[in-house]
């Protein structure tokens, strides 16, 4: 790790941001700031076969900090629920956090237009929600519960939503489908592009280089994305890669490394890989440098290939939430009273939806051949053996 983050408290120099989701709703008497925007500087982005990159300033208004803030601190609140949620074992199986890792999502989604796609790993929680599934809507799949965005079918790892592709559970695949909901834009020509999300632990599958290769023969809308935070499962990126410039191991695909703690610099390299997808130019390899406070999985204490020390480095010097929080303030963007509401408002929000993921029922036996098939042409799926066939049954119809 110290070949990774060389120097925290100098990694975190820069930073920047603009749009993002749902207005934040402020009403009480508090002191709000009177200066509508403020300009930041970004950390120097490192470029692979590009002669220009993203901008390294960028401009942001005092309500798109709002909602950014709010988005971060939603992020790391689901987080926080389920983690408790699994020490209580109402979360059952596999459960992986994403608390440290708020900014590349968050960034990359106020980016992100509505015709845009997204398919990630099993660190999932946070992007779910950001596309369009509620809180109580994350919560419920990870309880198993009717209300679930899966209907409690699909659990911690296999979370959708629209233009949402999940939540996938086996390292590295989610990137060849990547690369195949890019040849569906590109095939409707409706102007999209597809964010395919993998960590540096999926960073050397050989499928991935084999959607790189077909990708970039069939110059797709796709950026790769590869969410380096230092460790696949146990295993250290200077240990695991012979390379670790992540963003250059595309090769003849072009690429940029990002600080992946910093929401603004996040924010601004999604918008320069939209223009750059959109203008016909092909696929682009995105490395976000970032790290993750928690275990790989909740069955990992994350102690014993990392110090304690380590970790708390990190969350005193880089924390993506707290140094964006110190941001907006210092140039008055926002007031400490309007995060206080902000914190306040999403703490209940959180804990109401955590109440119900609890209590909501799950479904019946009936909706085990649910929704297996999109348009089925055959009354009856295969059961677990062929003489004992399931009917299908449309439960949630698709929008």
């Amino acid at each position: 790790m110290s070949k990774l983050f060389p120097n925290a408290a100098k990694f975190f120099a820069g930073s920047t941001i603009t749009k993002t989701a749902a207005p934040v709703v402020t009403t009480s008497s508090s002191k709000y700031s009177t200066k509508s925007e403020a300009t930041f500087e970004i950390k120097p982005y490192k470029l692979h076969k590009l002669e220009k990159g993203p901008a390294t300033s960028a401009t942001l208004t005092a309500e798109d900090a709002l909602k950014i803030y709010e988005k971060l601190a939603v992020l790391r609140r689901i987080e926080t629920a389920s983690g408790n949620l699994y020490k209580e074992k109402i979360i059952r199986g596999f459960c992986h956090l994403y608390s440290g890792q708020e900014a590349v999502a968050v960034g990359m989604r106020s980016a992100m237009r509505d015709v845009d796609t997204v398919i990630t790993a099993y660190r999932c929680h946070g992007w779910t929600h950001l596309m369009g599934v509620s809180v109580l809507g994350v919560l419920s799949e990870l309880t198993g519960r009717r209300t679930g965005c899966s209907r409690g079918k699909g659990g911690s790892m296999h979370l959708y939503g629209r233009n949402f592709y999940g939540g996938n559970g086996i390292v590295g695949a989610q990137a060849p489908l990547g690369a195949g909901i890019a040849l569906a834009h590109k095939y409707r020509g409706d102007g999209g592009v597809t964010f395919t999300l993998y960590g540096d632990g999926a960073a050397n599958q050989g499928q991935l280089f084999e959607a790189y290769n077909m990708a970039k023969l069939w110059d797709l809308p796709c950026v790769f994305v590869c969410e380096n935070n230092g460790y696949g499962m146990g295993t250290s990126v200077d240990r695991s890669s012979a390379s670790t410039e992540y963003y250059s191991r595309g090769d003849y695909v072009p690429g940029i490394w990002v600080d992946g703690m910093d929401v603004i610099a996040t924010r601004e390299a999604t918008r320069y890989a939209i223009d750059y997808c959109t203008s016909g130019k092909g696929p682009l390899v995105m490395e976000m440098e970032t790290y993750r406070y928690s275990g790989h999985s909740m069955s990992d204490p994350g102690t014993s290939y990392r110090t304690r020390d380590e970790v708390q480095e990190v969350r005193q010097t880089r924390d993506p939430i707290t140094s964006f929080k110190e941001k907006i303030i210092s140039r008055e963007l926002v007031t400490p009273d309007q995060l206080k509401e902000i914190d306040t408002k999403v703490r209940k929000e959180v804990d109401e939806a955590t109440k119900q993921s609890k209590t909501e029922p799950e479904v019946g036996t009936e909706e085990l051949s649910g929704d297996v098939y999109y348009n089925c042409l055959e009354p009856y799926i295969r059961g677990l053996h062929p003489e004992a066939p399931l009917q299908h049954c449309e439960v949630v119809a698709r929008n």
